[in-house]
């Protein structure tokens, strides 16, 4: 068999980790038989969707901050 290039649609990146988080997603890949890009792109999803929600938070909270500066409630 011959080696032919694949085409993904996906983009290789390399990153570092330290020994004692590298040997943590080793026994998580073994134990959920998971490779490491699938558990890298997981984290990475979780990441940007918690990101996401934070920013959604301080949009409302400035908002909020806003109206209040804009129209006082009375007492």
């Amino acid at each position: 068999m011959t080696n032919r290039l694949i085409n993904r649609n996906t983009k290789t990146i390399t990153f570092s980790l330290p020994p004692e988080m590298a040997e943590q997603v080793q026994d998580v890949m073994r134990d959920e038989g998971r490779t490491m890009s699938e558990l890298i792109r997981e984290a990475l999803r979780n990441y940007m969707e918690e990101r996401e929600w934070l920013r959604t938070i301080r949009y409302e909270r400035l908002r909020a901050r806003h109206a209040e500066q804009e129209y006082p409630q009375g007492d």
